[in-house]
């Protein structure tokens, strides 16, 4: 007469499967995990990146003489790029903690509220370390920037 019990075989088998079947899930979880905390801190580092490439942008764009100023208006720092003597330009603020671009007639009250956001940080220092060269600090970083409209160069020296 036949036993109708299981074999020890058999569980063995079971087992090992089983095993081999939570190892592949936990290393899916764990795996999962890390990409997502990868795929952040890359994200981050692209948007920080992003508004510091912005700004060194604008610069190079309106690039004419005397275009860059910076200024103080009710505690705000704001950097401001003209566009030519049309009276017009950009102004570049921070403000509740968001980095803001409006364009418009420089000198004229802000409208934070009716502004482009660049970016989010609540830093947004401006300063002049040198002749035509500003420095722009925020929570992505500091860039240099370095107006070079009304500098001669050697060719032009020696017409």
């Amino acid at each position: 007469m036949k036993k109708s019990g299981s074999s020890p075989v058999g569980f063995y088998m079971m087992g090992v499967a089983c095993l081999f079947l939570a190892v592949f899930f936990l290393t899916v979880i764990f795996g999962a995990r890390i990409y997502r905390s990868i795929v952040a801190g890359q994200t981050g580092n692209n948007d920080s990146r992003a508004i510091l490439s912005y700004l060194t942008t604008c610069m190079k764009a309106y690039d004419t003489e005397g275009a860059v100023e910076v200024c103080q208006e009710d505690g705000i720092t704001i950097l401001s790029i003209a566009d030519g003597d049309s009276g017009y330009g950009l102004r570049i603020y921070q403000y509740q903690g968001a980095l803001l671009e409006e364009y418009g007639r420089l000198g004229e009250e802000l409208y934070p509220e009716d502004a482009q956001v660049i970016g989010e940080t609540e830093t947004f220092r401006v300063e002049e370390v040198a002749e035509r060269t500003y420095a722009v600090t925020t929570d992505g970083g500091r860039v240099l920037f370095h107006a070079r409209c009304g500098e001669m160069t050697e060719a032009a020296a020696d017409e």
